[in-house]
């Protein structure tokens, strides 16, 4: 039954009916191009790649945000911001089949709180725009940055001169492109969640679009209060019901908020969703520039 929804649920992020929502999960297929080894994505991957692979205190190892602080406090802001982008800039990672699939469905709205650039990159083939979250800095009333791609570079734009029409990329916690910057620390998620809560955190334009959407949850574990403030605000105002949500054995916890927020659960590990999306993607129409050009398979 599990499968059968899934699929339908496919279909209708494939038609715009859904949003997708991308957390870590939706990275389990990316590998290191040299060495097949995956690509750092939850907290604890995370931290210990930050830490040379050196696991921290069991204090520090409970979420990224707080790790990442520890460090900021010892090393400086820019270690982490170094740290991130090193690890998500140039060509190491392998493009995963959630990004192919999503990229080629030419969709309007895309939410991903992953931090790397797998998914810019795919959509290198036209214009778009990208908004990132930034936290911590000065001379602006709004914590994102908006760019919009020519299909060549991208370009800073104000949010009053976005052109509706293109496809939007969300990227909350940032990404290596076009600039270098994230929300990682537990600073940093303090400032950013709370414009986020007071409306500074999203443009104008996405909060238009984002009125009555449902969406789709792959890869996102609700089991921490930092990635639940973050969504919440983030799906404000959507429909109802205001989600569908791939949970592998939910905890109680994960149940709970999911019944508040009126999300659907769907237990299914992510492995489950690849293979059903390879299953559908024609694989050889990936063009050379990176951008999928072809159909799906009919179920």
């Amino acid at each position: 039954m599990a499968e059968i929804m899934l699929n339908e649920l496919i279909d209708h992020v494939s038609n715009g009916a859904l949003v997708p929502y991308l957390g870590p999960g939706a990275l389990c297929d990316v590998v290191d191009h040299a060495t097949g080894e995956p690509i750092p994505a939850d907290s604890n991957s995370l931290i210990l790649a930050m830490n040379g692979g050196k696991p921290m205190a069991p204090k520090l190892m409970y979420e990224f945000p707080r790790a990442s602080m520890n460090l900021e406090l010892k090393k400086g802001r820019s270690y982490v911001t170094r740290f991130l982008n090193d690890l998500y800039s140039g060509e190491r990672w392998s493009q995963g089949a959630i990004h192919r699939w999503l990229a080629g469905a030419d969709l309007p709205y895309v939410i991903d709180v992953n931090r790397d650039s797998t998914l810019q990159k795919l959509y290198a083939g036209r214009q778009h725009i990208v908004v990132l979250g930034i936290a911590r800095m000065g001379g602006t009333d709004y914590r994102f940055k908006i760019f919009q791609w020519d299909g060549e570079r991208y370009e800073d734009v104000a949010q009053d001169a976005v052109d509706g029409s293109l496809p939007i990329l969300f990227k909350p916690l940032g990404s290596p492109l076009p600039e270098a910057n994230f929300v990682a620390s537990d600073a940093d998620f303090v400032d950013y969640i709370t414009e986020l809560m007071g409306g500074f955190a999203i443009p104008s334009f996405v909060k238009a679009l984002r009125k009555g959407k449902q969406y789709l949850f792959l890869g996102l574990r609700m089991t921490r209060d930092t990635e639940r403030m973050v969504l919440s605000d983030i799906i404000y105002d959507a429909a109802s019901p205001a989600a569908y949500a791939v949970i592998p054995n939910p905890t109680d916890k994960e149940i709970r908020f999911c019944k508040r927020m009126n999300i659907t659960i769907v237990d299914l590990p992510m492995e489950s969703v690849v293979a059903a999306i390879e299953a559908r993607l024609d694989l050889a129409a990936i063009g050379d520039n990176g951008q999928a050009v072809g159909s799906f398979a009919t179920p």
